[in-house]
């Protein structure tokens, strides 16, 4: 009998076992991803080569005296600059951080390298970041309670010439983001840490510092230290009729110079 009944035990074990590994799901599903306000639009101009330097956090999160010293908000703040710059389609943006492999790879193709100069280059830094937990209750939580976890980022962007090392344009951009939860007299779901936050915070400023300089450079605002420079961005929205697919970038911003010089 004693027999029988761990027999029986250990037999609803294994198929309570099997239950609850029959109820495991897996799902997965694709994001869509936010884009700068020029992504989509059709742009006719010549772009222009630029080279991001040095971006770092100036701000005082992960910066205390526990920290390795490592700038990841900085490095991943620059990554996100890359990618919204050259989405914008006006500018062709250089790679400067992966030399020594793209000149590995020229080596190994027997190919001579080509590099391209910049006109300008793009610095920056996080200049503020940080998050924070604000909660509330209802009659002392009984009725309810909530939390909301809040990340905040502000970014700012300069634009130097590389023959002068003037700064010819400077912006910023902000945003914040919010994730809430509430939970009513004893339902309802809270939220653990999002450390996506962070990334998602960083990607909105980004974004809106990008989208104000792109909003300046097709308003005529860069205008440089020259009259050269002035006539050049004054003229990015030469049609591609008058492009000719044989000139180089430099040929090309000399002839759509001369243009303007010579138009009354």
């Amino acid at each position: 009998m004693k027999k029988l009944q761990q027999f029986l035990v250990s037999g609803m074990t294994t198929a309570a076992l099997a239950l609850v590994a029959g109820c495991a799901t897996e799902s997965s599903r694709a994001l869509p991803v936010t884009k700068v306000e020029s992504a989509g639009v059709a742009y006719a101009g010549v772009r222009y080569p630029v080279a991001v330097g040095k971006f770092d956090n100036r701000s005082s999160y992960m910066r205390g005296i526990f920290s390795d010293g490592v700038d990841r908000l900085g490095g991943q703040a620059k990554t996100i600059l890359i990618t919204h710059m050259q989405q914008t389609n006006r500018f062709n943006v250089l790679d400067r951080d992966n030399m020594e492999e793209i000149k590995q790879e020229a080596a190994i193709k027997s190919t001579a390298q080509r590099l391209k100069g910049a006109d300008y280059v793009v610095t920056g830094d996080v200049t503020e970041f940080g998050r924070k937990d604000v909660g509330d209750q209802q009659l002392f939580g009984l009725l309810g309670r909530g939390k909301s976890q809040i990340a905040y980022a502000k970014v700012a962007l300069n634009i130097v010439n590389i023959s002068t090392s003037e700064v010819v344009y400077s912006t910023q951009g902000a945003g914040e983001f919010e994730l809430s939860n509430r939970e009513v007299v004893g339902f309802g779901g809270t939220a653990s840490y999002d450390s996506t936050l962070n990334g998602k915070v960083l990607d909105l400023a980004m974004r809106e510092a990008v989208n104000n300089m792109v909003r300046a450079l097709d308003s005529g605002a860069w205008k440089g230290n020259s009259e050269k420079d002035f006539l050049i961005w004054q003229n990015l929205r030469t049609p591609v009729a008058e492009l000719f697919d044989d000139e180089t970038d430099d040929l090309r911003r000399r002839r759509v110079c001369r243009q303007a010089q010579a138009d009354p």
